[in-house]
């Protein structure tokens, strides 16, 4: 059963197209995407965890893709890459079905004075957009999407339903935002008075560079001077907190629920895992992964894999080994102490 449908492509089509080798039938036509176990005989699949191997033996899809090394298990028609799950993503793409309105403006919209809109922009219902924003050609503003005066957004750019957008802020070419996120909000900027707190104006602003990926409810401060920076291609998952004047290096990735503080800089190609904490003015080196739920409180200035998380446990497991935490000091004293029956 097809997970997505597409207009008919042949095999040999798509290995011309995505640079991959053939084996089989070039004829074979397909027009839809599915699973080892669910494809069907119009259906693509691919084989990209070796533990799925196994269903390679009852496929019925029209092709697989997968790697040379495991071509000689399966006995219908195959794509090999070098990459399969990187191949299926780019041919995937020609499925996605695109369900969106034909250019132009709703009579909903609210557009403000002096506003630029390229060819082909495309502005749904309800949404506001600020006076003096700049939305180049191709791009496509959500239902209920606000833009506060000034914005500036690239080309080819997605902004889903629900997304708001601060001033000062500039997206670039093939960004997508996905519903409910926040980008160019006041960081969290206070001033103790001896009395009380006082809000320290956020005057800087947000620079997203191209084909960066926001995801759904995540938010990003713009900076307290400087501005808040995403270098192009990096990718948030939903739900992240991005405080002001923090800096992200090209093709970082971030998961889930991970929260970063005000002024880090995080370098590029990091992998960081869901439920992270960074803390604030921290350093953090091109090349790093952190596992999940781990917590950063210092500069990581040297490239590798970091984590802090404690793994779950049985419950009278954990328990114990927290008793036993809590000792540690004592014991380290009495030890350092000589005392041989620590």
């Amino acid at each position: 059963m097809s997970i997505a449908t597409c207009r008919p492509w042949s095999l040999a089509e798509l290995a011309r197209k995505f640079g991959l080798q053939l084996r089989g039938d070039g004829n074979v036509m397909v027009t839809g995407i599915a699973t080892l176990n669910t494809a069907g005989v119009h259906d693509l699949s691919f084989l990209a965890n070796p533990r799925y191997r196994p269903q390679l033996a009852e496929c019925q899809a029209a092709a697989v893709i997968l790697r040379a090394e495991h071509a000689s298990e399966y006995a219908g028609n195959c794509l090999i890459s070098a990459e399969p799950y990187l191949s299926f993503a780019r041919i995937a793409a020609l499925c996605q079905a695109d369900q969106s309105a034909a250019a132009g403006v709703h009579a909903s919209a609210i557009i403000g004075k002096d506003c630029q809109l390229g060819a082909g922009v495309q502005i749904a219902a309800q949404a506001v957009i600020g006076a003096g924003c700049v939305i180049a050609e191709q791009t496509r503003i959500g239902a209920g999407a606000v833009l506060e005066p000034g914005v500036v957004i690239g080309r080819d750019c997605v902004i889903a339903a629900r997304v708001w957008i601060g001033r000062r802020s500039r997206l670039g070419d093939r960004v997508r935002v996905h519903p409910g996120a926040v980008l160019g909000s006041d960081g969290f900027g206070l001033a103790w008075s001896g009395q009380q707190w006082e809000k320290v104006p956020q005057l800087g602003g947000l620079e997203i560079g191209d084909d960066c990926e926001i995801g759904a409810n995540t938010t990003i401060d713009r900076g307290s001077i400087e501005n808040t920076v995403l270098e192009p291609d990096v990718r948030l998952d939903n739900q992240i907190q991005i405080a002001h004047n923090v800096h992200i290096g090209c093709h970082t990735a971030i998961a889930a629920c991970t929260g970063i503080a005000g002024s880090t800089r995080i370098g590029r190609r990091c992998l960081i895992g869901g439920g992270c904490g960074i803390g604030g003015h921290l350093q953090i080196a091109d090349d790093v992964e952190l596992t999940g739920m781990s917590m950063v409180t210092r500069s990581l200035t040297e490239p590798g894999a970091y984590g802090s998380a404690v793994p779950a446990e049985p419950v009278r497991v954990w328990r114990r080994n927290m008793a036993r935490l809590r000792q540690l000091d004592r014991l380290l004293r009495d030890l350092m102490n000589g005392n041989k029956h620590a």
